[in-house]
């Protein structure tokens, strides 16, 4: 049974990392995009953009929500980081000991 959890926190740890990534390279995309770097033109830069768009939205908007306007400088993917790396910590340690504890 304690296979069965340590199993489910590698998971859910690793879907926490891809999304990491995914965060950081729309952070950078979105810089690259704003000084035309890439060719916003091409239709796969533009696909790259809606799937990091779609993929970080739903996270971002309700953390933009609540922070104050900062002008140009959105802090809200740091903000996400910070809870991703939050949540990371709680599941490799006080939780994922407690659950063997109750399972053995």
């Amino acid at each position: 049974m304690a296979g069965i959890f340590q199993a489910i926190f590698m998971i859910i740890h690793m879907a926490l990392n891809i999304y990491w990534y995914v965060i950081i390279a729309s952070a950078i995309f979105s810089w690259l995009y704003a000084f035309n770097v890439i060719n916003s033109n091409n239709q796969f830069v533009n696909q790259l953009g809606m799937f990091f768009y779609n993929a970080t939205e739903p996270a971002l908007r309700p953390i933009r929500r609540f922070l104050p306007n900062l002008g140009g400088i959105d802090i809200s993917p740091i903000i996400l980081l910070l809870i991703i790396a939050f949540i990371q910590l709680i599941l490799n340690n006080p939780i994922e000991p407690f659950i063997y504890s109750l399972v053995v």
